[in-house]
């Protein structure tokens, strides 16, 4: 029987064996992406949800159920929570055909109707046909999938993915994004998932959180958190390459202006906090804030902020090219992504001096 939908909330804190403090909510049709590097506490996170490891402390509730509560003494197994679980490596057993590992998750469905809702869901994923293969005979990707079908054939009240995609080629990975994010629009669950790869995040997730040491460092709609992250820590992880120092010159508050003193130049950023004049800050620019574009058509003379760089490599990458300027006046050099049909058009070239653009409004003030 299907579990009805809900919203999932998790508020937990330990110590011990690994400190861990997760604060959140997954919606009912969300996909919820934990981000952070290896032993960071993902995986330990998602097993507390799952029922398979016990927290410290705090509170899990789905619904109106409540999963666990350290308060209370309340404790639900694994089974009482039915949750749809994908861990890293799939977790097929490697003597069953694909039919008969999905059928070995639907105990709960009467026998003579287990086999038809495991046809039914290696069908939804791809893989009518391969019913009878075992694990050996099947490529990573139709493991993968096989697993991801085992785990919604239950028709979970949460689907929990670790590192879904990790054990596969890139190719692979790219076919399956596509799966998931089609399977994702027939989901009503709340579904959260374990990944190292900021890319997979974007593509994927509604909102993210990112996670390092055991600590959550922000959360929020991927896009927001790339283009507004916390802190340094955020920004880095992010794979924002663009983090440098700066002192507060000016404010324009009717025009909601700020202007740093950046080496010899003068930058202004919009929407800052409010600062000190003489203040000391940290600040970063994401990959869409700098502007190549439009150099030689005169364009770029609208922004406000333009710096003279000169550019020391161009590394070409597939579709872009990796370009590191070096700053007149500044210590630091700039990098910066761009279309290689663009950096082509352009004709950059090493030792080339150019001018480059920083939106106002891309410009990120992080907190110390």
């Amino acid at each position: 029987m299907a579990v009805p939908v809900a919203d999932l909330h998790c508020d937990l804190s330990q110590l011990l064996p690994i400190p861990l403090e997760a604060h959140f909510c997954c919606k009912a049709g969300e996909v919820l992406a934990v981000v952070g590097p290896s032993g960071g506490g993902k995986t330990t996170l998602l097993r507390m949800i799952a029922g398979l490891s016990k927290p410290e402390s705090g509170k899990i509730t789905y619904g109106e159920q409540v999963w666990f509560d350290s308060q209370q003494k309340v404790y639900k197994t694994p089974q009482q929570r039915h949750i749809g679980y994908v861990p890293q490596h799939f977790g097929l057993f490697p003597h069953l055909s694909a039919i008969q590992n999905v059928m070995a998750g639907l105990d709960h469905v009467p026998k003579a109707k287990r086999k038809q809702r495991a046809l039914d869901w290696l069908e939804r994923v791809n893989l009518e046909g391969l019913p009878d293969r075992l694990p050996a005979n099947l490529s990573g990707g139709q493991r993968q999938r096989v697993a991801l079908a085992r785990a919604l054939a239950r028709e979970p009240a949460v689907l929990l993915l670790d590192e879904p995609f990790s054990a596969v080629d890139r190719e692979t990975r790219e076919r399956l994004y596509i799966e998931l994010a089609r399977l994702k629009s027939q989901l009503a669950i709340p579904v959260i998932m374990v990944t190292h790869d900021i890319h997979e995040a974007q593509l994927l997730a509604d909102r993210m959180i990112l996670i390092s040491q055991g600590q959550m460092l922000q959360q929020g709609k991927p896009f927001e958190v790339l283009s507004h992250p916390r802190n340094e820590a955020v920004a880095r992880q992010m794979g924002l390459r663009n983090i440098f120092d700066a002192k507060v010159i000016a404010q324009e508050p009717g025009r909601n202006m700020t202007w740093l003193a950046f080496g010899e130049h003068q930058i202004a950023i919009e929407n800052a906090p409010k600062m000190t004049i003489g203040q000391k800050v940290r600040w970063v620019i994401p990959n869409q804030g700098i502007r190549f574009n439009a150099i030689t058509s005169g364009r770029l003379c609208k922004s406000i902020n333009k710096l003279d760089v000169e550019i020391e490599s161009l590394l070409v990458m597939g579709e872009s090219v990796r370009v590191i300027a070096r700053i007149a006046g500044v210590e630091q050099v700039i990098n910066a992504d761009i279309p290689t049909h663009l950096c082509d058009k352009l004709a950059l070239v090493q030792g080339q001096k150019t001018t480059v653009a920083l939106k106002s409004d891309q410009i990120q003030i992080l907190q110390t």
